[in-house]
């Protein structure tokens, strides 16, 4: 069955213990540069860095005994890594994580530091999901996919719920789509909360299969992703397209050099630092995929564990 909005509150009960309540901040001139009042709700300071600290932290919760004693496995670049991680040492458990070779440095330094063990593999999806199996046929670990796990995908979704509780006058909720585990939460809760409310995704122009997936009404499968968002690389799956293709309400696309002015924009005017792959829903805007014009909007943004030695407006 799907996720629903009950199961979305009932995880919001379980990991309130042990995560953030994350703060919302606004920038007058951003405001200004899209004629629009944007709410940026802020999981660069969750747990682990990212809003992933939600839904690893749910599924580690819901596990069975049995399924937490034999251990849990998953893929990541980095923050569902280190998020897994986190939450499995709450439990106190072994982590397992299948990391491409070419992850971001700090997010390979966070998955080892929070106690997970990290096995390396070739930065594709065939390669990931390989390691994943051989790991659970090796020593039985329960998968905990990044997004396509409904207690991952519920999880997700209690940021939908704070951001509502906080503004319950907003017209739009954006989120950016990966694999979509926190576009799927996130538009089951704000339908869920308030049927009139629209949301969206936002995605890179170069890793855009949501978006031909959502105009076509087929799922794209593959994808050989170009952008700088590493956060963002995976397709999405049948469970987390079924979710969009239900409840949002559309999927804007942004240039390379919009996500890189939408970064430096929330650095510089926004005051908080955040990952290149926060930066789609913004840049989508300012490129006007999304229209936004005289609407209050909410925009998720979804971690800040940046490699500092390789900002995207000095390294090319």
């Amino acid at each position: 069955m799907p996720v629903t909005l009950a199961d979305i509150q009932a995880a919001h009960q379980r990991i309130k213990p042990h995560i953030h309540r994350t703060p919302l901040i606004k920038s007058d001139f951003i405001n200004r540069e899209v004629g629009a009042e944007i709410f940026f709700k802020c999981e660069n300071f969750q747990k682990v860095g990212a809003f992933k600290a939600r839904g690893a932290c749910n599924a580690i919760f819901s596990l069975s005994d049995e399924a937490a004693k034999r251990g849990v496995v998953t893929h990541s670049s980095g923050n569902h890594g280190a998020a897994l991680a986190w939450a499995a040492g709450l439990r106190g458990i072994k982590a397992t994580v299948v990391v491409p070779e070419n992850a971001p440095a700090p997010k390979k330094r966070a998955i080892e530091g929070y106690g997970a063990t990290i096995q390396y593999c070739a930065p594709n999806t065939a390669a990931r999901e390989a390691a994943v199996s051989a790991l659970i046929g090796e020593h039985g670990y329960e998968l905990i996919h990044p997004f396509d796990n409904d207690d991952v995908i519920a999880g997700q979704g209690t940021a939908a719920i704070e951001l509502l509780e906080d503004l319950p006058n907003l017209d739009i909720i954006i989120s950016p789509l990966g694999g979509g585990g926190l576009l799927s939460g996130t538009a089951i809760a704000a339908k869920g909360l308030k049927p009139d409310i629209k949301v969206f995704g936002g995605e890179p122009r170069g890793a855009d299969d949501g978006s031909r997936s959502f105009q076509s009404g087929v799922r794209v499968t593959s994808q050989t992703p170009q952008t700088i968002c590493d956060g963002l690389l995976t397709v999405l799956s049948e469970r987390t397209f079924g979710n969009i293709r239900r409840d949002v309400d559309g999927i804007g696309v942004a240039s390379e050099e919009g996500i890189i002015r939408a970064m430096r924009m929330t650095w510089e005017y926004g005051k908080f630092i955040c990952e290149a792959s926060c930066c789609p829903p913004l840049a989508a805007i300012l490129e006007g995929s999304i229209d936004v014009k005289g609407k209050r909007v909410g925009i998720i943004i979804t971690g800040g564990n940046v490699d500092l030695d390789r900002l995207p407006w000095v390294v090319k």
